[in-house]
């Protein structure tokens, strides 16, 4: 695949594609309106399933792609279903922020510094949240 568009798309600036003045949300915004389709949902859900939830024009192989690479990240879970799969989010929203949160902590080699700088960028009602879920934490 070129880095070109296709005939009548571009690029923007923006890195969303436009095609005749309408703007699409750039791939991470996709993802993010799969995984709220999944956590509304209350049990696994097919591609084509999903992507009717979207309610746009979306190919039949864009969601199944998305879905797979998820499913490889270990962001949804997929049973069988007829010749396909069923998705469904591994964990909620919270969680997957927890989870995201602890991976970038622990790429870096100054955890110190990460955490330090991260609760002195809180609110003090966040920082008064965190001082009582870490308290809660520690009566366990």
């Amino acid at each position: 695949m070129t880095g070109r568009a296709s005939p009548g798309r571009r690029q923007g600036g923006s890195g969303m594609v436009e095609d005749g003045g309408d703007a699409r949300r750039p791939h991470g915004g996709l993802v993010a309106d799969v995984l709220s389709v999944l956590w509304a949902a209350e049990g696994p859900l097919t591609p084509q399933q999903i992507n009717a939830a979207l309610d746009r024009d979306l190919a039949r192989t864009t969601v199944t792609t998305i879905l797979t690479r998820l499913y490889e990240k270990g962001t949804v879970v997929r049973t069988r279903e007829g010749r396909g799969f069923a998705y469904a989010a591994a964990d909620d929203a919270a969680g997957l922020a927890a989870d995201r949160m602890r991976r970038e902590l622990e790429k870096g080699p100054q955890r110190d510094l990460v955490l330090k700088r991260f609760v002195s960028s809180l609110s003090g009602d966040d920082e008064e949240a965190l001082r009582r879920l870490l308290l809660e934490s520690g009566e366990s």
